[in-house]
């Protein structure tokens, strides 16, 4: 196995408006090629757009979705990977030929669709329908997996994918800056964005505070950490609808340690160089080894005690 070049992008959306992000997904991509990426991550649903979902019809959230891998974005997508020689990660709605809606992210090279994941957990719209299935498959000759936002959340989400191999696990996010019953949560003011170039400061304390980053790294690291894995965290920056995002893409090694992240306020992509010793290195790898599934497989196969209704707060 070789080491490979992965980037990680941010970069502000715009709500519905698909072309304009594969726009801006096709520069970024441009760019981190020529920085020598072969790979390169983009948000949950980065070429839809996410927040305005929550107030779209069943018919208008059809509308949006696409058919995976026959529609307008996946070939506009390969078409990039060709002309760039990279592959891309990116998020859209999809729908399927019963009527179903998908919260999905794919992979694509130049010849075409690798591989699709649909989100476990969605919650921005009733009307989406959840995954069930994970995903891992071969990427430059690393074990891959993708999970999307609060599915990373659920931590048996992020061990079960490891354990069907995963070396590498792409974590798509739209998050931070929203309510929550935990202390320190809220808003960002857009204020803020709009006189970031007067005052970085204000706005840089906003992001990097329990609104934000601080919040991310109560349980971002420990994903990388306790299985073992690189996490390749990508998040939207910028006006999300009428919400803030603090962007902060970045990748963990699995020593849980951050060895690239996105610290401009604005549209950008950072690259790791990710080696494969690493994997057998850190303590997640003996920690999986160490596993007496005998003692608790009933127990965290257990069915929830009760079902509670999914709030939009941090995910």
């Amino acid at each position: 196995m070789e080491p490979i070049k992965i980037a990680t992008a941010q970069f502000e959306h715009a709500s519905g408006n698909k072309q304009q992000n594969l726009s801006t997904i096709e520069s970024l991509t441009e760019k981190a090629a020529q920085a020598g990426a072969q790979v390169i991550a983009f948000h949950e649903c980065s070429i839809t757009g996410y927040a305005f979902a929550r107030d779209l019809s069943y018919t208008a959230l059809h509308d949006i979705a696409e058919f995976i891998p026959d529609g307008s974005s996946i070939k506009r997508l390969t078409a990039i990977a060709q002309q760039h020689q990279m592959v891309i990660l990116a998020g859209l709605f999809e729908k399927d030929a019963t009527g179903k809606i998908y919260k999905a992210y794919v992979c694509v090279e130049k010849d075409g669709l690798k591989a699709k994941f649909r989100k476990i957990h969605p919650f921005i719209n009733p009307h989406i329908t959840p995954g069930n299935e994970y995903v891992v498959f071969d990427l430059l000759g690393w074990k891959c997996g993708m999970l999307i936002c609060y599915d990373n959340n659920i931590i048996e989400n992020v061990r079960a994918t490891a354990l069907l191999g995963a070396d590498i696990i792409f974590m798509p996010h739209v998050t931070m800056c929203t309510p929550s019953t935990r202390p320190g949560a809220g808003f960002v003011d857009p204020a803020l964005w709009d006189n970031r170039h007067n005052d970085p400061t204000s706005l840089r304390i906003e992001f990097d505070g329990l609104k934000g980053r601080q919040w991310l790294m109560k349980w971002l690291p420990a994903r990388a950490y306790d299985n073992g894995i690189y996490a390749i965290f990508s998040n939207a920056i910028g006006m999300d609808d009428d919400q803030l995002k603090n962007g902060c893409s970045m990748i963990l090694d699995p020593f849980g340690d951050i060895i690239a992240e996105c610290r401009t306020l604005d549209n950008d992509f950072v690259i790791a160089n990710l080696t494969p010793e690493k994997l057998h290195n850190a303590g997640g790898y003996r920690y999986r080894k160490a596993r007496k599934p005998e003692l608790y497989k009933d127990i965290i196969g257990q069915p929830n005690v009760s079902e509670q209704k999914v709030v939009w707060l941090d995910k």
